[in-house]
């Protein structure tokens, strides 16, 4: 199950236009590289609850998915309580839908089976536990505990929850009765007062959730520079510099890389490129525009001799230039 459903607060005002998992990251949705990971690993039945902008997530990957609508938000975990009849009796795999991850789901699906235990949470260790609920545990991995976003100098652990998880379908008996219900504060705890096992799975691999402007620039540039493994479309042209398709660079002055330019993109004579950089499918850079450590969201328009440093540049209608793409042919990186 991929958690669709969220209103993306904290990437205001970009998520007054478009729902957070289908923010671009290079060259199609956030959601859409996670679409990628579970096809590379062989998941074929999905299932995408929705609330805030639902048209726009099915539009986008039509039939690929299945859908649960929810008029009113029922928390983290009981849009997933709502989808229980979809998972069956089998294991169940739930990730967010803004998560910028290449994680090995072979492995994680691997330590859930020989944990034996209800649950499995992905974790990693963060810089900054204000940001994140922190997941405690003993020896094996068990969890004992958790905090929710501490001070740095209270935190008992570094580790902070994913929101990447592995459940068996009892953990549905462990919900309180009625919606809405919160992973971290309703069924987290309960297990724990019951004594129940879960364990943590402590990520090797990348993971951003892109949880704030800053965070979803971090990450994109972090896919552009190869940090996070992601399979994106466009020609090498050298090293940390790949064009798409139908894209034209004639004219331009300086490209000084990692640059990563989409599909059909004009740029304009004189205009210098320095990276780390990435310019979306269909935008239009003026004359002699100068731009570093940004990104151009898909089919934006900057004027001539437009000066663009460390900034998010975009416009009305994204949703638009969000074209479903099928998984390119050639790749840009594995």
């Amino acid at each position: 199950m991929v958690l669709a459903a969220g209103l993306g607060t904290r990437l205001r005002p970009l998520t007054y236009e478009i729902p957070k998992p289908m923010v671009p990251v290079l060259d199609r949705p956030v959601m859409a590289h996670i679409i990628d990971l579970l096809d590379r690993h062989g998941i074929e039945r999905v299932i995408a609850n929705l609330h805030w902008f639902p048209d726009t997530i099915k539009g986008y990957f039509g039939e690929r998915l299945s859908y649960r609508y929810e008029p009113e938000l029922l928390g983290t975990a009981g849009g997933v309580r709502n989808c229980s009849d979809f998972f069956g009796d089998e294991s169940f795999l739930v990730i967010s839908g803004d998560a910028l991850t290449d994680i090995d789901l072979d492995r994680f699906a691997r330590r859930h089976r020989e944990s034996g235990g209800i649950a499995t949470l992905a974790v990693k260790p963060v810089a900054d536990t204000r940001e994140y609920g922190v997941v405690l545990h003993v020896a094996g991995g068990r969890i004992s505990g958790f905090q929710e976003k501490p001070d740095p100098a209270e935190a008992l652990s570094n580790l902070g929850n994913c929101g990447i998880y592995m459940f068996e379908p009892e953990i549905f008996d462990h919900f309180p009765a009625a919606d809405p219900v919160d992973w971290a504060n309703d069924v987290f705890p309960a297990l724990l007062e019951a004594d129940v096992p879960f364990h943590i799975h402590e990520l090797e691999e990348y993971w951003n959730d892109i949880g704030s402007l800053d965070e979803l620039r971090q990450g994109t540039f972090d896919a552009l520079t190869g940090e996070l493994g992601l399979a994106v479309e466009g020609e090498r042209v050298e090293d940390g510099y790949i064009v798409g398709q139908g894209s034209s660079l004639d004219g331009v002055a300086m490209v000084e890389p990692p640059v990563w330019i989409g599909r059909d993109v004009r740029v304009g004579d004189h205009a210098r490129l320095q990276g780390p950089l990435v310019i979306g499918d269909g935008a239009r850079i003026g004359d002699s525009a100068l731009l570093r450590g940004s990104i151009v969201f898909p089919g934006s328009e900057l004027a001539d001799e437009t000066i663009l440093i460390g900034a998010i540049a975009g416009r009305a209608g994204i949703v638009e230039s969000l074209r479903p793409r099928p998984a390119p042919a050639t790749r840009g990186r594995g």
